[in-house]
């Protein structure tokens, strides 16, 4: 149903408001403190002579265009403006939309919302979730919220208040609305929560987002977060006490990766193993007995997007909260994923990825050489035209000598959209046709970090999150759905530049690629939490 214009009357003034019918009346009273500042714990609002409940359903109250609307209640501190206008891209010159594009905006912190902030910003690593969410009609309330949101977020160079998506945030999700009741009074507020929740809850609520395929179009019938999202899990339960008991197999859908973390797990691969093979002491019916059991999991399906939990806390009996585990654990920009997965699916990926790591040097190789032979060109000033060279210099003898290296010459390498298309056709030829089938998987097996949440404290119920996010993301990264947007971007970035975007809450900063040792963990300061890695693309 489409928004209603209607009057607020509060006060002896009269303010308009937009009415969502879609939307649940949090919203709307969210929209009216926006205008009259009475705050929506104090608010009475009443429509038809009928106190507007929380959770009424506008069909039943029947809001009419332009209908009056009383609100009763103090008024507050009415919500602060931006300490400077916002100016949306379409309002800017040519020169100020490149200043502006150089860098994302950040999403101010609402009371403890830096777990939603944080988890945002790494989505956003996801850029056809954001393709899906923008061609798929109709979606449900908090997916429409984060089109939304996103759409803000792309169209301005301030940071920008996220009070609409945190209302619809916790009306979807209610544990992100708890209280904070160690604060008495007038000082509570809302809880910190923790942020890999917010990732999996926000993954959960997306899950009736349509599938998308190669033009960005809808899929009818099949889901996003199953297509690039979901992996496939093989568990194998089998008696390491009776050979003769059949071992049981079962297959499940998984969002994300454990890394446990033991005081002997010091890197992610190793934690991520670890939660793969564990032992167990249960009843065997073959036996009659308690008996130890082996579980070896392995995935038989690669998502294009693999999401890794360090699970950090732990919950301590003698504190009663869940502990922060500090120990260092080091994480890599690339992950090669094919220990991790069935032996069916290792043959299908091991060509396509022996070759593209070869192809990758090769890349790298002709990176080197075009910089060099860029840096050997004479500076921006006219070459002077030289000399002729004295009749015995024109010898073929001296013209001939074997000793004088070649200078580098521009013309010695083709154009790289040549090298990508021969090596792309080379590619995709070794690539399994079941897997070619299933768009949204991974072909390769082989992935690169694009973005990671932090948390800094010692208790996941305090402390502090942030967002890091791969620079390549927003000025150069291959999604698996052309665009000429994407093309365009890709070919103005340096593909070298391996820095980062921090995102803390609205302040936003280069993260240079050297300090992601920093965030291994080993204190109380910023330790990786959940990381997204993206399967490498062919081109």
């Amino acid at each position: 149903m489409a928004p209603l214009a209607v009057r607020v009357q509060h006060s002896g003034k009269t303010y308009d408001v937009q009415l969502d019918p879609d939307l649940s009346p949090t919203i709307f009273k969210d929209a009216v403190y926006q205008v009259t500042g009475v705050p929506p714990d104090r608010m009475k609002v009443i429509v038809n002579r009928v106190a507007l409940k929380d959770d009424a359903d506008w069909k039943t109250v029947a809001p009419k265009p332009g209908q009056k609307i009383t609100v009763i209640g103090a008024a507050g501190e009415l919500p602060k403006p931006p300490e400077k206008p916002i100016v949306f891209l379409e309002d800017m010159d040519d020169s100020e939309i490149a200043e502006a594009l150089a860098m994302p905006v950040g999403l101010k912190n609402l009371g403890n919302t830096c777990y939603m902030n944080s988890t945002v910003q790494a989505m956003r690593a996801i850029p056809e979730l954001q393709i899906a969410l923008n061609t798929s009609s109709p979606i449900d309330v908090l997916p429409r919220s984060l089109r939304d949101l996103y759409s803000n977020m792309s169209r301005t160079t301030e940071s920008v208040v996220p009070t609409t998506f945190l209302t619809v945030l916790r009306q979807a999700i209610p544990q992100f609305g708890e209280v904070d009741r160690s604060r008495a009074g007038m000082m509570a507020g809302y809880a910190q929560q923790d942020a890999e929740e917010c990732w999996s809850q926000m993954t959960n609520t997306l899950k009736e987002v349509p599938a998308i395929d190669a033009s960005g179009s809808s899929i009818p019938g099949k889901k996003f977060v199953d297509q690039f999202l979901a992996g496939e899990m093989r568990r194998e339960f089998k008696c390491d006490e009776s050979s003769e008991e059949p071992p049981t197999i079962t297959f499940e859908r998984v969002l994300k990766l454990e890394c446990n973390i033991s005081a002997s797990t010091s890197y992610m691969h190793t934690g991520i193993l670890e939660a793969l093979n564990s032992h167990l002491t249960k009843n065997s019916p073959s036996l009659g007995r308690d008996a130890a059991y082996s579980q070896t999991s392995r995935l038989s399906r690669l998502p294009s997007y693999l999401t890794v939990h360090m699970v950090r806390f732990a919950w301590r009996q003698d504190i009663g909260k869940k502990a922060k585990i500090m120990r260092k654990v080091k994480f890599t920009t690339e992950y090669d994923a094919l220990d991790i997965v069935t032996p069916e699916l290792k043959d299908k990926l091991t060509p396509v990825s022996r070759r593209l790591k070869e192809i990758e040097k090769e890349r790298t190789e002709r990176r080197k050489v075009r910089k060099r032979t860029k840096n050997a060109q004479p500076s921006s000033a006219p070459a002077l035209t030289p000399a002729p060279a004295p009749a015995v210099a024109q010898d073929d003898s001296s013209s001939m000598n074997v000793d004088e290296p070649a200078a580098p010459v521009p013309g010695d390498l083709e154009d790289e959209s040549v090298y990508r298309t021969k090596e792309l056709t080379e590619l995709e030829a070794l690539v399994d046709p079941e897997l070619k089938a299933d768009f949204g998987c991974s072909v390769t097996g082989l992935y690169e970090l694009v973005a990671i949440v932090t948390h800094k404290g010692a208790h996941a119920d305090s402390g502090h999150y942030i967002g890091f996010v791969k620079k390549s993301v927003f000025h150069g990264g291959k999604s698996t759905v052309a665009t000429a947007a994407t093309s365009t971007s890709e070919k103005a970035f340096d593909e070298d530049d391996e820095d980062w975007y921090k995102f803390d809450d609205d302040k936003v900063s280069i993260f240079p690629k050297e300090k992601l040792g920093t965030i291994d963990g080993g204190g109380e300061d910023s330790s990786a939490y959940v990381l997204l890695y993206k399967s490498k693309s062919l081109v």
